[in-house]
């Protein structure tokens, strides 16, 4: 899938939002504006000003929108979401070609918050997913103890994992150990294991 290189930095900035939210084993990416500042660095946000509590609220607002898109049930509803966003951010489409990066496309009005920059800019890049008719890649990794989100950009598709965590990897030696395990195992251990899971079967549709 070709996206313009400003798109893809928008949605790389879209996904590293959404994944500073806090989950069960790790605390919020963005708890104070110290850390503000930080993915700001991180990420090398332009037009930024000074940041204080407004705009941690802000931002914070924003990944949450963020979050329902990608959890959006079909294209209507994400189109709705995206359409809302924008709307309250105050787009105000420029070219610019700053910090040595080539000519590209700002969405957010100049003097704009964070909040609104990010809305701006991640928004417009989600609507060019949604255009293309490509919502699906819009995802989160189907591993186990991981929802982080991610932008398939695999040519058919097919990505299930997103690669923060080596999710897929772990998942696959964990697959393959457990095959070595039932193959290592003894005729009576491998029918042991079968009764297991028959009797899990059972259990599970009384």
């Amino acid at each position: 899938m070709q996206i313009p290189h400003d798109t893809r930095g928008a949605l790389d900035v879209v996904v590293a939002l959404v994944n500073t939210a806090a989950e069960a084993d790790e605390p919020d990416g963005l708890a104070d504006v110290g850390s503000l500042r930080e993915f700001v660095r991180e990420y090398k946000i332009s037009d930024v000003g000074e940041l204080g509590a407004r705009d941690l609220a802000g931002v914070r607002a924003v990944r949450n929108k963020f979050a329902q898109i990608f959890a959006a049930q079909g294209t209507r509803a994400a189109a709705g979401l995206i359409n809302e966003l924008v709307a309250t951010a105050g787009t105000t489409p420029q070219l610019t070609n700053h910090d040595d990066y080539d000519w590209h496309v700002h969405y957010f009005a100049p003097g704009a918050s964070l909040g609104d920059h990010l809305a701006a800019d991640g928004g417009m890049a989600l609507a060019f997913i949604v255009v293309s008719g490509e919502q699906e890649r819009l995802r989160r990794c189907e591993a186990p103890d991981c929802r982080r989100a991610f932008v398939d950009l695999s040519r058919n598709r097919s990505r299930r994992y997103c690669d923060s965590r080596t999710c897929g990897n772990r998942l696959h030696v964990a697959a393959y150990r457990a095959r070595r395990k039932e193959a290592d195992a003894g005729p009576s251990e491998q029918e042991e294991i079968v009764h297991r899971g028959e009797q899990q079967q059972g259990a599970d549709h009384p």
